[in-house]
């Protein structure tokens, strides 16, 4: 039996070594068409690599993909994010779980992950080739041919984790054995704003915050980052991920809609105001903040709305009151293109999901064709989700492409 996986990343050493764990008598080999193996790993989380995420009832996890949540529900329980701390830790990876439930290695060093997912595939005798580029795959009556640029390979079984791809011509070699594409675009981003002033507070964070497209009901919770560019943070990513389809239609060209003080809402806000001038009205608005942003941020809402700093909580009202209150709860901001966080690439789109049998990641068209990873309709939010994905898909396909 031979075993060939394409692509040498998270997903495609999860799967070779998940297929010569099951099948030892199997040939299995890895084709990476770069000169190394796992460079998004290397690259993610700031060269830290989170895992995956600390969600470990299934249900629950499966709610941080925006595309793909369905699936995963089922594929979880298979391989869920328990199994991968297990995988990991049971080889010498001792890992560390952060206040947001993501997920590191003890060493802070994506280069852990790696050192052991090659010691394992070298202790299986998995075959590893790099600068192997793919350029074409053929069904024939005894499995698969593939050419590369380094000669021709043969393969019972084949199984694709060659990752998102966003302008590639590769989907067309998967659309020759007759599979659905789910045009692939770019998710995970963050906000330019090329025309907003904000980006002067570069460095200043509020914790929570939420954030909407305008005109849209999404809505991206939890901290947000002014950056030099415009905007970043868990709330921006979010929001990218879960809007990445509507935000490619209008070219990454919109208004944006920030409530600073998380679920606030004008009522309550008026309320509090109305208090604090009562209770402490003498004092001037540039020395009494009464509200979770910085300091930095609250002077410029305030020059932004035309009131001085120096002017007393007694003395505000009337229209430089109402707008304060819609900008604290409805702050409007022109987005103008995206920019890729940290390197980190993720896309929407890819093979169709109701072409995959999630129980085996085999392809329902094609026979000994197997797909793990972010070549499918998958695709998680920032905080492990990906990586998670990549484990379970990857070990699924493995685990069933001897059978």
């Amino acid at each position: 039996m031979k075993i060939t996986i394409i692509g040498g990343g998270a997903a495609g050493f999860f799967a070779a070594i998940a297929a010569k764990s099951h099948f030892p008598d199997a040939h299995v080999c890895i084709l990476e068409k770069t000169s190394k193996f796992l460079g998004k790993v290397k690259i993610s989380g700031g060269g830290r690599c989170n895992v995956t995420n600390a969600t470990f009832n299934s249900r629950l996890l499966s709610e941080n993909y925006p595309r793909g949540e369905k699936f995963l529900r089922k594929a979880f329980e298979t391989f869920n994010a328990q199994d991968t701390v297990n995988w990991f830790e049971s080889r010498g990876v001792a890992l560390k779980t952060y206040p947001d439930n993501c997920i590191f290695p003890l060493s802070n060093e994506s280069q852990s992950i790696i050192d052991c997912l090659l010691q394992e595939a070298r202790k299986l005798r998995i075959e590893l080739y790099t600068s192997h580029s793919v350029e074409s795959i053929r069904k024939t009556d005894k499995g698969f041919e593939i050419e590369t640029n380094q000669g021709k390979h043969v393969a019972d079984r084949v199984i694709i984790t060659v990752g998102g791809q966003p302008k590639s011509t590769w989907f067309s070699a998967i659309e020759s054995f007759g599979h659905n594409i789910i045009p692939p675009v770019p998710s995970l981003f963050t906000f330019n704003m090329p025309k907003e002033p904000i980006k002067a507070l570069m460095g200043v964070v509020v914790e929570h915050a939420r954030v909407r497209i305008e005109g849209q009901k999404l809505v991206g919770i939890g901290p947000l980052l002014v950056t030099h560019w415009g905007m970043s943070g868990p709330a921006i990513l979010q929001l990218s991920a879960w809007g990445a389809r509507i935000l490619a239609e209008k070219d990454y060209c919109c208004s944006i809609l920030v409530n600073w003080l998380d679920e606030v809402k004008e009522e309550a806000l008026r309320a509090t105001c109305t208090s604090i001038q009562k209770n402490h009205g003498a004092k001037m608005l540039q020395n009494h903040n009464p509200f979770p942003i910085p300091n930095r941020l609250w002077i410029y809402l305030l020059e932004k709305n035309e009131i001085k700093p120096e002017t007393r909580w007694q003395d505000l009202a009337g229209k430089h009151a109402n707008k304060l209150i819609n900008t604290l709860i409805n702050d409007r901001y022109e987005v103008q293109g995206k920019t890729t966080f940290k390197e980190e690439f993720v896309t929407a789109g890819g093979i169709d999901l109701h072409e995959i049998d999630v129980k085996s990641m085999e392809s329902k068209r094609v026979p000994g064709l197997y797909f793990a990873g972010e070549v499918t309709d998958i695709d998680g939010i920032t905080g492990g989700f990906n990586f998670q994905a990549a484990w379970t898909t990857g070990y699924i396909a493995g685990k069933n492409a001897g059978v």
